[in-house]
């Protein structure tokens, strides 16, 4: 049977990004369609996706992390200036999401490397889980909690058999019942339904489950621009809502 998998790591990067732009559009208030908002659900979990990736297969992961730290400090200003003000300490952008699940994950398979028994190792997996959730919250990250959650979710399904379903019930629960927020209502057969917009990320699930697992091409040039295409787009979107005097 032919595989059905034909998007590489630079397909998922370019529709991450793609998605990523439609959302910052939207809440910038450039442009008031909410269908923005909508595509823009898809951005974060194919993002986490690709970090845990990323985790799998680089091979300096010190570098990875300073990597993500540089780029997470460049665009610290111009992510504030999209929230509203210069300095916000109650909301860091979505690279400092990525970097401390990262390096809670690195933590994690440190003390799983030493430990033998499988019950000790389901533990330091829930423990580490609800340690993420909770520094996720406390340093008021991106996504917060949730965020690390995410990164975890993909991680622990990675190339495991019947993983897709704890994925689509992961993102489920992650998106539907802790990030619920806005929500449509639907009438269905006669009933009321509540769907939260938060729940188009489950969306994101399909073009995940179709990557083929190659890195695509475009080489490290192409990585160095997916990063900076975070803080560069964003400075341009503030600087054009800044010159329409919005």
């Amino acid at each position: 049977m032919t595989s059905v998998k034909h998007i590489n790591g630079t397909a998922l990067k370019v529709l991450a990004m793609i998605t990523m732009l439609c959302d910052h559009i939207w809440g910038i208030g450039l442009a008031n369609s909410e269908w923005l908002h909508i595509i823009g659900r898809l951005a974060f979990p194919i993002f986490a996706f690709l970090i845990t990736e990323g985790y799998a297969h680089t091979k300096n992961f010190k570098a990875y992390c300073l990597r993500l730290l540089f780029f997470a400090l460049i665009t610290e200003i111009p992510f504030n200036l999209m929230m509203g003000g210069l300095i916000n300490p109650f909301h860091q952008n979505v690279m400092f999401t990525f970097l401390l699940a990262l390096l809670l994950l690195r933590g994690l398979d440190k003390l799983l490397e030493k430990c033998a028994s499988p019950v000790l190792q389901c533990l330091l997996m829930v423990l580490f889980t609800a340690l993420g959730y909770v520094l996720g919250t406390a340093t008021f990250v991106d996504y917060y909690g949730c965020g690390i959650l995410t990164v975890f979710l993909f991680h622990f399904t990675r190339e495991k058999r019947g993983g897709w379903l704890v994925q689509l019930v992961g993102l489920w629960y992650i998106n539907w019942v802790l990030l619920s927020g806005y929500s449509f209502v639907l009438h269905f057969m006669g009933y009321e339904m509540l769907f939260p917009l938060q729940a188009f990320a489950l969306l994101a699930l399909i073009p995940i489950w179709l990557y083929n697992g190659k890195r695509g091409p475009g080489g490290k040039a192409f990585q160095y621009f997916t990063y900076a295409f975070y803080p560069a787009h964003i400075l341009v979107l503030v600087l054009i809502v800044r010159s329409m005097g919005y």
